[in-house]
């Protein structure tokens, strides 16, 4: 088994489990998601289809893909997660378009925002982080995921850390109680219980499911909590929920693509979601 650590990256994940890229496909998107699949371009992959919101954003990506591996298919999907409409819009021109899909992954959030509902009326962290891709991955998993070998990947974070799923009030009493940092949690609480619940459920042969934490990695996810006193204020909940806060080494881009693509590509690991 490759040995991985803290500072692997991306691509040197790719280049060791090479021969489990080659003709494989599967939805990737955004951030991180974009480094991902600039990653994978590094081996054979068969298609790469890249979901997001405008294709003005994803172009770039594809560009650099194709400079790094002109025989990779790509497919653009439009996408809002935070919009259930969107969602199903998007999972049926996927099913339309492949037979199979390899690997799913679920990494696009946003973070500790201001209060918004989305325009199906639920808390948009909790919409956009946790539910947007619980559904996508349901309706895929009707037609394209449930095939042998494949794999979903749902992207959490330590941020999680003292979060809980308000399962009688997930819209925070209609924002009255809502917390920006509390809403993120419970989002990526839900996405680990959901990848918990799809590990149950499957033979992890036939569709093996992982939650992943990349790292501490500078991104726009972070936009809301940049300023001083956001940031302050989401370190005072976190620590009275908890009881401390230690922040974590920074990782790169490529770096924090190393966790996902691990859970995507090693064998090695097959079986052990739940252990």
């Amino acid at each position: 088994m490759p040995q991985f650590s803290f500072s692997t990256t991306g691509v040197e994940v790719v280049n060791a489990l090479a021969e489990h890229v080659q003709n494989k496909t599967g939805p990737s998107e955004g951030g991180i998601g974009a480094e991902i699949a600039i990653s994978l371009a590094h081996a054979k992959p068969h298609l790469i289809i890249l979901a997001g919101r405008t294709e003005d954003k994803i172009k770039p990506v594809i560009q650099k893909i194709r400079e790094i591996n002109t025989s990779v298919q790509l497919q653009f999907v439009q996408l809002d997660l935070s919009s259930q409409a969107s969602v199903r819009r998007a999972a049926s021109m996927i099913s339309d378009s492949v037979e199979k899909i390899d690997i799913v992954i679920n990494n696009a959030a946003i973070m500790a925002c201001p209060w918004s509902k989305t325009e199906d009326g639920i808390e948009s962290q909790f919409a956009t982080n946790y539910l947007g891709h619980f559904l996508l991955t349901n309706l895929l998993l009707e037609n394209t995921v449930r095939m042998e070998g494949a794999r979903i990947i749902n992207t959490t974070s330590t941020g999680g850390v003292g979060g809980e799923v308000g399962f009688d009030d997930v819209n925070f009493k209609d924002g009255e109680t809502y917390v920006p940092v509390a809403a993120y949690a419970q989002s990526k609480v839900a996405m680990l219980l959901f990848s918990v619940a799809l590990a149950s459920r499957f033979d992890p042969q036939k569709v093996a499911a992982f939650s992943v934490h990349p790292g501490n990695i500078r991104t726009n996810l972070q936009v809301h909590i940049q300023d001083p006193a956001a940031f302050k204020s989401a370190v005072e909940w976190i620590i009275a929920k908890t009881g401390q806060f230690q922040r974590e080494e920074f990782k790169t881009l490529q770096q924090g693509a190393c966790t996902t693509l691990v859970a995507a590509l090693d064998d090695e690991i097959i079986g052990k979601s739940l252990t």
